[in-house]
């Protein structure tokens, strides 16, 4: 299976129907079908084969629909690249992927420059530029307009080429949080069999229209790209993340799914202009990338009065490995009865083999106490990480993907993450789970948002520690903190230690950067626990 066979579908069955909003650009799918074929024999014109690869640098835009779909039919590689990078970052993604090309707005041309301009410039010598925007970067590469590459070629076909399932469709560096940035392998079956079922899943079809607010060059939303595609969808966007620009897309091109960031969601519940809006539109909105405190799920679902659902996913897996949808007999129950499902991590997403298991390899208890390593397999899983033969045989064994999350499962099947292992604290010989004692501290009303992790200490070996913006207006404290928790928690999982700071620092794709936080406070020692 390609992915060429959704748009093929969607310009045959939907050609009338509008594609795509882009600002003042519309496009039917007709329309976008045909820029695709006309993009795609830009690419060839100019020297891309298929099989090689051709990175992209570019804020959420039709530029980037195309280009997903102008490499996919043509069975080149795309390797979107996180803006927020260094340029530095960006030039080592660039070579480690032997990109050919690279596609880039005209916002990110200072990035582009200093990294052409770094000390690995010498090895994107031949790196071709094309570039978004009214006037060409200042680079010696050779360089051709995006535009130029459709008049060029207005009346391309789509090309009938032979891809293989196991082509290779995409790669996605991870954010390096962790070490290394590696490319995670992506094919046409993954993606494709990902898509497929995310139609059953969410109920996607050609009355909806799906906003891309989350990166798309972050899997949080990419995946939407080919799914929202094959049901006919019609898709919105936002180029960069601003509360009141989205709340704005969802009310005027009455949008009806998205995915969030949690950080987004918990930025739009605080938005001064939330209360006057109403969404009628909206049938559901999703979060991904960490758990959600049921604090914020139940506002979120009071707030915006349509389903609220979250999904748990890696790079890795295309990304859904699970979902928090409610079973159809629950369709009538309170939002309170609800809560208990829709707060979770969920029960496995179509497609998906999942289990958690001990150390020992043996399956966990099915009571929700019993800790476990979420292990998974199935067509959307990757095959590997670029050119990491190790990595690769470290994170996938006996065929079972290991996710390095924590959970627990219940007795229908249903997961919950409780934390990454790199993120548990242990405190005098106890586990503490940062996420249990984050959910805590969002119950309270002063705050906006918290990270909680392991510090070193002497007489505990670890203790916990929260750090924490609050509302402009409140004088909370640390005491308070602590005394909060600890009437909700045990008094060894209390924040030892509570420091308030204007904003958290967030990675690329917009989600908390714990490990930013926490090894401020391990660099004099030999290494963290954990």
């Amino acid at each position: 299976m390609d992915l060429s066979l959704s748009l093929r579908r969607a310009a045959a069955v939907h050609a009338d129907s509008e594609a795509y909003v882009d600002g003042e650009k519309r496009s039917t799918y007709k329309e976008f079908g045909q820029s695709v074929a006309s993009l795609a024999a830009g690419l060839a014109a100019m020297g891309i084969l298929q099989g090689e690869t051709v990175g992209i640098v570019c804020p959420n835009g039709h530029q980037y629909l195309e280009s997903y779909y102008a490499c996919a039919v043509s069975g080149i590689v795309l390797n979107p690249i996180n803006f927020r990078l260094a340029a530095r970052e960006i030039a080592t993604i660039l070579i480690d992927s032997e990109s050919k090309a690279l596609i880039v707005h005209q916002d990110f041309y200072d990035l582009l420059k200093n990294a052409l301009d770094s000390e690995l410039g010498a090895d994107l010598k031949d790196l071709k530029i094309i570039f978004i925007g009214t006037e060409p970067p200042a680079v010696d590469n050779w360089h051709k307009a995006y535009l130029e590459l459709f008049i060029e070629t207005a009346d391309a076909h789509l090309p009938e080429r032979i891809i293989a399932g196991a082509d290779l469709a995409q790669l996605y560096y991870t954010s390096g949080t962790t070490g290394k940035a590696k490319g995670v392998m992506l094919t046409h079956d993954n993606v494709a069999s990902h898509a497929l079922a995310s139609l059953t899943e969410l109920g996607l079809t050609d009355e909806d229209t799906w906003a891309h607010i989350g990166p798309m060059f972050h899997l949080l939303d990419a995946w939407s790209v080919f799914a929202a595609t094959w049901a006919g969808a019609r898709h919105v966007f936002v180029s960069y993340f601003e509360p009141e620009a989205v709340l704005d897309l969802l009310v005027a091109e009455k949008v009806t799914k998205t995915a969030l960031v949690p950080t987004m969601l918990n930025s739009m519940l605080n938005s001064p202009s939330l209360a006057d809006r109403k969404f009628p539109d909206l049938k559901f909105l999703m979060t991904a990338g960490s758990p959600v405190a049921p604090e914020i799920v139940k506002r979120a679902c009071l707030a915006f009065e349509c389903e609220y659902l979250q999904f748990y996913g890696m790079t890795e897996t295309s990304p859904f490995l699970t979902i928090s949808k409610p079973p159809s007999s629950m369709k009538d129950a309170s939002l309170d009865q609800k809560l208990t499902v829709i707060s979770r991590t969920g029960r496995t997403f179509i497609g998906v083999e999942l289990k958690v298991i001990r150390e020992d390899g043996t399956h966990v208890d099915c009571d929700d106490i019993d800790v476990g390593e979420i292990v998974v397999r199935g067509p959307s899983v990757t095959p590997g990480y670029w050119k990491q033969k190790e990595a690769t045989e470290a994170t996938i064994r006996g065929g079972w993907l290991y996710t390095g999350d924590l959970a627990v499962m219940d007795s229908t099947g249903s997961v919950n993450i409780v934390d990454r292992k790199k993120d548990m604290i242990i405190t005098g010989g106890e586990n503490v789970y940062s996420t249990e004692v984050e959910y805590a501290i969002y119950e309270h009303p002063d705050v906006v948002e918290c990270a909680v992790f392991g510090i070193p200490d002497q007489k505990w070996g670890e203790k916990v520690k929260a750090v924490i913006v609050k509302k402009a207006d409140s004088k909370l404290t640390e005491e308070e903190v602590i005394a909060f928790i600890r009437t909700r928690l045990a008094a060894y999982k209390a924040p030892r230690a509570v420091e308030f700071i204007d904003a958290l620092p967030k990675t690329g794709s917009g989600k908390i950067y714990k490990k930013g936080l926490k090894d401020s406070h391990w660099q004099e020692h030999a290494r963290p626990i954990n």
